[in-house]
């Protein structure tokens, strides 16, 4: 029993770990297959339905909860933000703009969901929070303006580091409105209902041009990448973060962040679909300490055990 707990630790940063390292990787692999037979909303689709399916397949496997109607019906806002808007607008974002770009957007998630948490839940903005804020913002402008100023699938696209931009504020949504929904179920209940939603959202509007795709040839290498997608990318993902957050501090998890876009950078790099710019290393920088700042800073929560 003993030796379980102590080895708890371990197994929780390997988890954080190997979900971002995939997520990394997902960014160049998504990119490659659309760029060879997909597309951005053929790539969102198969993303969104592929996981719904595993999801299901898993919660047969998993414990079972009962699951009111009102909290079945949150989850439509839950799918919406954490997954429609979210996915969508990353995965056509990726579509436009480059890997390195859009892995770098993903670590300012904290940023927005700092400034949320503020406005919703009534976290404390300390001075380091502001200077995070700051720092993060001041990188991405930067890495949008050296988009706009040399527009490339390998440097960027303005419009694809905006769609991604959005995309981080849509997911900092979801965990700000949704939070204490999704602490009430494990992570398969959360998928399966919120996958659901999201599916039945998107299908209506993507199923004829899906169709259209999928039935031009598209080599068997695109078909293996949108496998990792879905089955790497987002189901083991997914559940590997479940486990990191059930033992480690949320701080820490967001450090974890930092794994994603150097997984990103290096295997874009690797697989020449992307290319390492000065702007792109002064971006990191700012970015980086942005979110560090603001993970470091005291939430409400210990302002309040700090007084007592």
């Amino acid at each position: 029993m003993e030796k379980n707990s102590s080895n708890r630790p371990l197994i929780a940063h390997l988890s954080m770990f190997g979900a971002c390292a995939g997520w990394g990787l997902m960014a160049p692999v998504g990119k490659d297959a659309m760029t060879h037979g997909f597309d951005g909303i053929t790539m969102v689709t198969f993303r969104v339905v592929g996981a719904c399916i595993l999801f299901w397949i898993a919660s047969f496997f998993a414990p079972k909860e009962q699951v009111p109607w009102r909290d079945r019906l949150m989850f439509i806002g839950a799918g919406l933000f954490g997954l429609v808007c979210n996915q969508c607008c990353y995965t056509i974002g990726l579509s436009i703009t480059s890997p390195i770009n859009a892995s770098i957007v993903t670590t300012s998630m904290p940023i927005f969901a700092m400034l949320l948490a503020a406005l919703i839940l009534k976290e404390p903005i300390t001075g380091k929070k502001v200077l995070g804020v700051m720092m993060g913002c001041a990188g991405a402008l930067i890495l949008i303006l050296a988009s706009a100023a040399h527009a490339s699938d390998k440097v960027g696209d303005i419009r694809g580091d905006l769609l991604c931009l959005f995309a981080q504020f849509s997911f900092a949504l979801y965990l700000s409105l949704f939070n204490p929904l999704i602490r009430r179920y494990n992570v398969f209940t959360i998928n399966k209902y919120m996958f659901s939603w999201a599916a039945l959202m998107l299908l209506p509007f993507t199923f004829s041009h899906v169709s259209e795709v999928v039935s031009q040839p598209i080599p068997q290498q695109t078909w293996w990448e949108v496998a990792y997608v879905v089955c790497i990318g987002t189901f083991v993902c997914y559940i590997l973060t479940m486990i990191g957050q059930r033992t480690l501090r949320p701080t820490v998890v967001s450090v974890y962040n930092y794994v994603q876009p150097i997984v990103s950078v290096t295997a874009s790099i690797l697989m020449g679909i992307g290319i390492l710019k000065p702007t792109h290393a002064i971006a990191v920088f700012l970015v980086f300490s942005g979110v560090w700042l603001v993970t470091k800073s005291k939430s409400r929560r210990d302002m309040e055990s700090g007084k007592r």
